[in-house]
């Protein structure tokens, strides 16, 4: 029976270790890095950043296109007009009209001549009437219809127009924009790169700062249930003293407002740490009414590593994201002149296809697809544009002038700023040594007063101060071992080191 219930106490006990996660500070920097939004977005600009690069890259290579299309037009191009027409789908009559009056003219001409005779004139003109109508008729119907069969074929019958083209277009000279858009594009990715190092150091700043928010909040609550444990025996003493006559009603009120301050202070230090908790859990990415405990939040002394204050501010210069960025600005900037003066450069571009279209244009206006093969250099040369891309030049060569002033004015901002956190480092290390020496010197003050008091050569007031200064003692080591932490994590920043 023993056993068995040992085995339950022991699993009972087993049920909060196991909801509680113990979290260290790497672990909540990983959480962070892992679930923060902002580092989400930072990783899509620069896949945005990605594609866009390889998309202009395509600009150095021949671009393909097709076209297709059909029309249909209410009338067709004719190539003959009215008359022509009319008179190749005559010819024939014409024409046998034509020889006939000539023969007749032919036949009076001889016999005013003398050479023939009257009657031999009638006896031609009888054979003409006799044969000429028929022989005539029939030459007449098949000049006709070679006239009509001509005029046939110069028909075009365009009114359902098809067409189909394949262009072939390889720029080979833009005016160095292509050149200038690519190197805008290698820029940018490295920018969107620096920016997600820039959210990086700021994510990881700002969980530091919540953790070790945490572990100071946690360690004064601590401190404050110690203070209430001890105001609440100063309470107790007092009370039998007061009972055997030695001390006043007025010295118990004094130790009874003691205890209710020390309690208000109690609260007031579970209330920050479940508020601090929950930031923290909101910046990592973890449900903010979770219980998490801090694997530094029960130690006495925080490990405080040193860290190197003597260093020179080129490593800030090279490591700040910040002024990556800037630099970025100013090389984007000076690109941006390039393309600008690009658009009033000449271009020159080959250009090669096949046009194919029906009715055939290149057979007689066939009823079929036929087409042509061309090759063609295209060349652009702005000649007068009333000095608008000099003004548009002087635009943008303003505008890496600024950037230049701006990442000028950054450098002397975080040369000043790594001065002021070196200052933080050396100042909290002093006020640490300091504090941890009024500590040694409060408890020293408060063991004696405490046995002053017992050997009733001290009041309970004399002791309530010297708990009050062992308190601010205490209070003041726990912040000032938050500030080192914190300034140590700050001059990281400064330094543009902290990832």
């Amino acid at each position: 029976m023993k056993k068995i219930l040992s085995i339950c106490v022991f699993a009972a006990s087993l049920i909060p270790a196991e909801a509680q996660q113990m979290l260290t500070l790497d672990s909540c920097r990983a959480m962070a890095l892992r679930n923060n939004k902002q580092m989400g977005i930072s990783k899509l600009k620069q896949d945005i950043a990605l594609n866009t690069r390889k998309a202009l890259r395509t600009k150095y290579l021949p671009k393909v296109s097709a076209i297709g299309g059909y029309e249909f037009v209410s009338k067709e191009i004719s190539l003959l007009n009215n008359d022509q027409k009319s008179a190749l789908n005559n010819m024939g009559s014409n024409l046998v009209g034509n020889i006939s009056q000539q023969a007749s003219s032919y036949i009076t001409s001889l016999v005013q001549q003398g050479l023939i005779t009257m009657e031999q004139a009638q006896q031609f003109g009888q054979l003409i009437n006799q044969y000429g109508p028929t022989y005539g008729q029939q030459a007449a119907t098949a000049l006709n219809g070679i006239g009509q069969h001509i005029t046939d074929a110069f028909r075009t019958d365009n009114r359902n127009m098809f067409a189909v083209s394949v262009m072939v277009r390889q720029p080979i000279f833009m005016g160095g924009a292509i050149t200038a858009a690519n190197k805008i594009a290698d820029i940018t990715e490295d920018m969107m790169a620096n920016s997600a190092e820039s959210t990086l150091q700021n994510t990881l700043y700002s969980i530091d700062q919540a953790y070790w928010q945490v572990v100071s909040v946690r360690q004064k609550e601590r401190l404050a249930n110690s203070y209430l444990e001890v105001v609440k025996q100063l309470d107790g003493d007092v009370e039998k003293m007061i009972r055997e006559g030695v001390a006043t009603r007025a010295d118990g009120l004094k130790v009874k407002v003691k205890v209710n301050e020390a309690e208000m202070n109690v609260t007031q230090a579970q209330d920050g740490l479940v508020l601090s908790k929950m930031l923290l859990c909101q910046l990592c990415g973890l449900p903010i009414d979770s219980d998490i405990t801090l694997a530094d939040e029960n130690k006495e002394d925080l490990a405080i590593t040193s860290t190197a204050v003597d260093v020179e501010l080129k490593t800030a210069l090279e490591n700040r994201p910040e002024l990556k960025m800037l630099q970025n600005t100013v090389d984007i900037a000076h690109q941006t002149t390039k393309v600008v003066r690009a658009a009033y450069l000449p271009h020159v571009a080959l250009t090669g296809g096949y046009l194919a279209t029906n009715p055939n244009l290149y057979d007689g206006f066939q009823k079929k697809f036929g087409g042509v093969w061309n090759v063609g250099v295209l060349i652009h040369v702005p000649l007068w544009h009333w000095m608008e891309g000099e003004y548009k030049i002087r635009a943008t060569k303003a505008a890496a002038s600024m950037a230049n002033l701006e990442l000028t004015e950054a450098q002397e901002k975080i040369e000043l700023q790594v001065t002021q956190c070196k200052f933080k480092v050396r100042e909290a290390n002093k006020k640490l040594a300091m504090a941890s020496k009024n500590v040694e010197k409060a408890e020293e003050n408060l063991r004696c007063a405490n046995l002053g008091f017992h050997e009733g050569v001290m009041t309970a007031t004399e002791v309530m101060e010297a708990q009050t200064a062992w308190v601010q003692a205490q209070s003041q080591k726990i912040d000032a071992q938050t500030d080192v932490q914190l300034s140590q994590v700050g001059l990281k920043k400064a330094l543009g080191i902290l990832n």
